[in-house]
């Protein structure tokens, strides 16, 4: 029977009238409404036709989150007094109100309105993209541009646009970019309209609650425990000054664990919801209190579409936890990020639902106008092989046919696509192989579906399952870090996680029996046989639990396969180094962990497969979360593509080295010395030899750099065709001018030969005929009245002759260069040779300054010439007694 009044209560219903018009004439509409108008639960209900109102149609709505989506099933289904799964016996159908999440389906013909994830969405798309029988779809939740509600928005639209045009479609959020998603939605006809309903808000004052003491910003998943003290001690202050239940924000379920282990004996019942907790768990806390106070420690999971009954304070820890790719060193991993004010108006909302409310800040108020405006939208951060895989199987590789909101960064997309051609999922093209088509088909990571398709034949559908089961979504804290404990951690465990692992193992092993269709880049099955499906006959078990977990890791992520440089350090294919727990400065291990540390068996291990990794702020290497122990022969065949062999001659420590080596991606396995390397590769390591450690390895000789620095001169002052001789300039140029020292070059030693002067000469003009000028235009020495041929230094701004005063009597004028454009800075030396005078005009000194310098000098120099007429008297290099003897 439906609850008339429940559903006559939710202020979302004044809006259906427009929202009903909107579909009923373009066909697309944009629905923003507040947090508890019943926008998730009244308005797919009303498009059905399941109030009484309008035709009946077959509504799909699309939520984030798993949590999200059974919950609003739940709640549909209570609104017409029935329950899901439960208001008809299966041999009859579900009943009207139902929900499909990953490994579990309770909806069937009878189905009016059923509630998916964006990911279920998604692969109903792949295998039907007409939506066959479906009417309407409500993408819920879109203002959080989760990348599976993106990708599901944009192939809807190009089935509405191809395919289906009468299929309607409502992007539904309480806080979003109204006007972009109706720019979207609209298309080529315009701006699809946007439907508001208006909440009944209660007030919410805010409480600024920041901490006493500076604590350390988050990085990586690493949250300051005395930031979570603090937000420990501001529930115990909500309680006590505030009625009511209290929901507590914090970025994810280490951090909860954490402060629920902080409010051990509080006055209130202390629930912890996030993605991993247990169903019974989450029903029991959207079912509300039995008159106990309760304090519910939540993820963002908690933020939208889910209303916590009772809840009249909100404590936000101001944190939240979202992906990030370093596609420079193939990591990708949850990170802790400052939550958006968006995403702070949300929290907030929480705590005005039923009544006026509360919200704690744990933070400043002046920091309030410093948070993003927005969450980033997944597509800009997260990592897009899946992205990528999807769109190859929609026909579109390049993904430039898709409407989307924020078209996919270049870079990840092409890194997406390397790692799709690697594991044989998309062809040269881009284009969907069908062994992709498989891996899209199995509702995992690309990789990870890659690992359980190449696995199986190799060690048993189940076990492989099994490991890919645990991979694909990361086991608690409390497993430790060695996956294959935590894999029989897992098998003994009676945790709410063990059995989500056992549900999800189950339908990966039924999808691979389905998907077998070959080995495809794993190769032939170990034993010469391919494992049974129980994996207990054939190669499969031959492998002990240990070996099958390093073997499907390694498939997986084939570029993290790592060897030991030292106890605890590694170097992975990739070329990034990675630190057990404890390895790393400043590191530590993780609480509760039953790791490295505790002697897992990873420290000592030789070889590793990198399961999952980060790379802390600041931090050189990734710190190792998830590994299994492999051996070289694991690790090479599950990445072939990374195994090579050739000559390796490079510039390494001063001196060339030339060796013939084995290589997986980044990891030496064999070397040995070459003794004749190609010609070639020697000739490449000098040039890279000097292009690193500069010109310093020639010989240069005191004539070799006086014509470097006459040819620096002649560029300088007439420029082309004469070469420029700076040191980036011969670098670059390097092979040009040293042709054939280099072709003769074979180490260090053979360069500190090279007399660089030699070599430069080659650089002078010759073919134009230039080069014959060169003495004439920078001369090295010029000859001065008493018959001294003295040098030029080049070496200054101005070009230098440093000569006796007494050999320049009789010169009227300085000496020019360059072709009469430049004068020469004459020094004039006193006869013990230190400079008495400088001057670029020998006239007027010879008229104003030379009076001054012999009335000085002549009395300490009396044997040398003074003449009182230095323009008209005889120059020499001579005392004055000895030109009388002469």
């Amino acid at each position: 029977m439906i609850r008339r009044d429940a559903l006559d209560q939710l202020p979302v219903r004044t809006a259906l009238p427009a929202l009903r018009a909107a579909l009923d004439g373009p066909g697309s509409a944009v629905l923003c409404a507040p947090p508890g108008t019943g926008k998730t639960t009244s308005v797919p209900l009303d498009l059905a036709g399941l109030t009484g109102e309008g035709p009946v149609r077959r509504v799909l709505v699309a939520e984030p989150r798993r949590m999200a989506a059974r919950a609003a099933a739940r709640r549909m289904a209570w609104l017409l007094g029935e329950e899901v799964g439960t208001g008809a016996a299966p041999a009859q159908g579900w009943g009207p109100v139902g929900f499909t999440v990953r490994g579990e389906r309770r909806a069937g013909p009878r189905t009016t309105v059923e509630v998916v994830t964006t990911g279920v969405l998604l692969q109903r798309l792949q295998r039907d993209p007409e939506l066959a029988g479906v009417d309407v779809v409500v993408l819920d939740e879109c203002h959080e541009r989760h990348l599976d509600a993106d990708t599901s928005a944009a192939f809807l639209l190009d089935v509405r646009e191809t395919l289906r045009p009468e299929l309607r479609l409502v992007a539904a959020s309480a806080t979003t970019d109204a006007e972009g998603w109706a720019r979207l939605l609209g298309g080529a006809q315009g701006a699809a309209p946007v439907v508001e309903a208006t909440g009944v808000s209660h007030p919410v004052e805010v409480v600024w609650a920041p901490p006493e003491r500076p604590v350390r910003p988050a990085h990586g998943t690493r949250v300051d425990p005395a930031l979570l003290t603090h937000v420990a001690g501001v529930v115990r202050r909500a309680l006590r000054e505030r009625t009511g239940d209290v929901l507590c924000f914090l970025p994810g379920v280490g951090e909860i664990g954490r402060v629920a282990g902080e409010l051990a004996g509080v006055d209130a019942e202390v629930l912890q919801v996030h993605g991993r907790a247990p169903a019974e768990v989450q029903d029991a806390v959207l079912a509300g209190g039995n008159g106990v106070r309760r304090v519910v420690l939540a993820t963002s999971v908690a933020e939208s579409s889910l209303t916590v009954p009772g809840v009249r304070v909100v404590v936000d820890s101001g944190l939240a936890r979202v992906p990030r790719t370093d596609h420079a060193r193939g990591l990708s991993a949850l990170t802790t990020v400052r939550a958006s004010r968006a995403a702070a108006r949300q929290r907030a909302g929480r705590a005005g639902r039923e009544a006026p409310g509360a919200v704690y800040r744990c933070w400043a108020e002046g920091e309030d106008g410093r948070l993003p405006a927005f969450p980033d939208p997944e597509i800009r951060v997260a990592d897009l092989t899946a992205f990528a895989l999807q769109a190859a199987c929609w026909g579109d590789p390049a993904a430039d046919g898709l409407a989307l909101l924020d078209a996919p960064p270049a870079g990840a997309l092409a890194a997406a696509r390397e790692v799709l051609t690697a594991i044989g999922a998309v062809d040269g093209a881009g284009r969907a192989t069908e062994r992709g088509v498989r891996m899209a088909r199995l509702g995992l990571h690309p990789r990870l579906a890659r690992a359980l398709l190449d696995g199986a034949p190799e060690v048993g559908v189940r076990r492989a399952a099994e490991v890919v089961a645990l991979l694909s979504e990361e086991p608690p804290r409390a497993y430790g870090d060695d996956l294959a404990a935590a894999w029989r951690t897992a098998r003994r465990g009676g945790d709410a996680y063990g059995a989500r692992w056992r549900q999800e193992a189950r339908r990966l092993a039924s999808a691979a029996g389905e998907s077998r269709g070959g080995s495809g880049a794993g190769g032939e099955p170990r034993g010469g046989s391919a494992a049974g499906a129980d994996g207990g006959r054939g190669a499969g078990a031959q492998l002990t639990d240990d070996a099958v977990a390093g073997l499907v890791a390694a498939l997986a992520f084939p570029e993290r396969v790592a060897r030991a440089r030292r106890k605890g350090s590694y170097l992975m294919a990739s070329g990034t180094g990675a630190e057990l727990a404890g390895a790393q400065a400043g590191g530590g291990h993780r609480p509760g962990s039953s790791g490295p540390g505790d002697g897992s068996g990873l420290r000592d291990a030789e070889w590793l497969a990198v399961a999952v990794a980060d790379r802390p702020v600041a931090a050189a290497s990734a710190r190792v979360r998830l590994a299994a122990v492999i051996d070289e022969e694991t690790a090479c065949a599950a990445a072939p593509a990374l195994y090579a062999s050739g000559e390796e001659v490079r510039w390494s420590e001063g001196d060339v080295v030339a060796r013939r080596v084995t290589r997986l991606g980044a990891i030496e396995l064999a070397a040995r010395p070459l003794t004749a390397p190609d010609p070639g590769l020697l000739r490449d390591a000098v040039v890279s030899g000097l292009r690193r450690e500069g010109l310093g390895l020639l010989r240069w000789s005191a004539a070799a750099v006086s014509l470097r620095q006459r040819m620096a001169f002649v560029h300088r002052e007439l420029g082309a065709p004469w070469p420029d001789v700076s040191d980036a300039a011969l670098l670059e140029c390097v092979e040009e001018w040293l042709g054939v020292e280099l072709g003769r070059a074979r180490r260090r030693a053979d360069l500190e030969r090279v007399d660089a002067g030699q070599a430069l000469a080659r650089l002078l003009p010759w073919a134009t005929g230039e080069a014959a000028r060169f003495d004439e235009l920078a001369p090295e020495r010029i000859e001065v009245p008493s018959g001294s041929r003295v040098r030029v230094d080049y070496g200054g701004a101005q070009p230098v002759l440093a000569v006796k005063l007494q050999e320049l009597f009789g010169w009227q004028e300085s000496p020019r260069v360059a072709g009469g454009r430049v004068p020469v800075l004459v020094h004039l030396l006193s006869p013990a040779g230190r400079p008495a005078a400088v001057t670029a005009d020998l006239a007027s000194f010879w008229r104003d300054g030379y009076r001054s310098v012999r009335a000085e000098l002549r009395g300490r120099y009396p044997k040398h010439p003074w003449p009182e007429d230095p323009s008209a008297a005889e120059p020499t290099r001579h005392t004055s007694a000895r030109l009388k003897r002469g």
